[in-house]
């Protein structure tokens, strides 16, 4: 086992997704300027990454309609920090309007099963990559990042078939030349021998593939996935403050993995982050505060180590 001396040198990227996947299934609609406040807090908590917005219709997500505003306020404010702003489109439409708002680098997203594709966005996988592909066509200048949903199983077709990823990722990687894909636990179904199980077959068939991991915590398991992953040679994750998150379009989904849970396990482990812990947890109090009984984080409830004199 790794000390976390054996750590020092390493490097965990988190991109913080609390503004798109924390804020979309939040039933009581976020006003505008409540979002900035959020964003501007995390913006401040030493974060590299930040998905921002969905270019997504309103009518099916209501809670995205101010993508337009969110976006630019957000490249605004993260161009003096050297933070990546990332958008999530599901089509050309979307990457238009997103890149109208100045938005270079994209989350383009895709399930591996059919059927919640097609209740995400009334599209076949097969039809969605072929959409991609105009994407990459028409804006070569855009920085794609391939999302798949699904990925450890579906709400509504059961276990995700490992061919099946597979397939989509052939597809997206020779048809559009896809070089990062994130992983995600879309219902937060995943256990830890399914983690190591899929990514060490992934890994081995696609080793120029940046793969980035997204997990849901619905049954309490995100960080022991976590563990595996790293010891799996991930080192790239996209998890939401305060546990924020759920799909719309998934039954039963529960909060992403939380950032803030996440940070403190990779520094008592002894991994880089940039991550400020404390700057972050301030952005947490602010979501409370903002969005009541939003918060689900462990860290949000307990003692911090500092409060611990064994820990100093």
């Amino acid at each position: 086992m790794q000390s976390a001396v054996e750590h020092s040198n390493q490097t965990v990227f988190i991109r913080e997704v609390c503004p798109r996947d924390g804020f979309q299934n939040v039933a009581v609609w976020i006003e505008t300027e409540d979002k900035k406040r959020i964003i501007t807090s995390l913006l401040q908590s030493g974060i590299r990454s930040i998905e921002a917005t969905s270019f997504v219709s309103p009518k099916a997500i209501p809670q995205m309609r101010d993508a337009t505003e969110i976006a630019t306020f957000t490249l605004e404010k993260a161009k003096s920090k050297g933070i990546d702003v990332v958008a999530l489109v599901p089509n050309l439409k979307g990457m238009e309007l997103a890149y109208a708002a100045g938005i270079r680098e994209v989350n383009y997203v895709v399930s591996v099963s059919e059927a919640h594709n097609k209740a995400n966005i009334n599209r076949t996988p097969q039809q969605s990559l072929q959409e991609l592909k105009n994407i990459v066509q028409h804006y070569p200048d855009v920085k794609i990042h391939l999302v798949l949903a699904t990925v450890f199983g579906c709400p509504f077709s059961g276990e995700t078939p490992f061919e099946s990823i597979k397939a989509l990722i052939s597809s997206a990687v020779q048809g559009c030349g896809i070089k990062a894909v994130t992983l995600c636990d879309t219902i937060g179904v995943a256990n830890p021998a399914q983690v190591r199980s899929i990514l060490a077959g992934l890994i081995s068939a696609y080793p120029q593939i940046c793969f980035t991991l997204h997990l849901h915590n619905t049954h309490g398991m995100a960080l022991a996935n976590i563990m595996v992953a790293l010891d799996c040679g991930i080192r790239h994750f996209e998890t939401a403050a305060g546990g924020l998150g759920g799909c719309p379009f998934a039954p039963g989904a529960a909060g992403n993995s939380a950032t803030e849970d996440l940070v403190n396990m990779l520094q008592r482990m002894g991994f880089k982050t940039d991550v400020e812990l404390p700057a972050l947890l301030s952005a947490v109090k602010l979501i409370d505060e903002l969005i009541p009984n939003a918060v689900s984080s462990q860290l949000s409830r307990a003692r911090t180590y500092q409060e611990f004199d064994f820990f100093q």
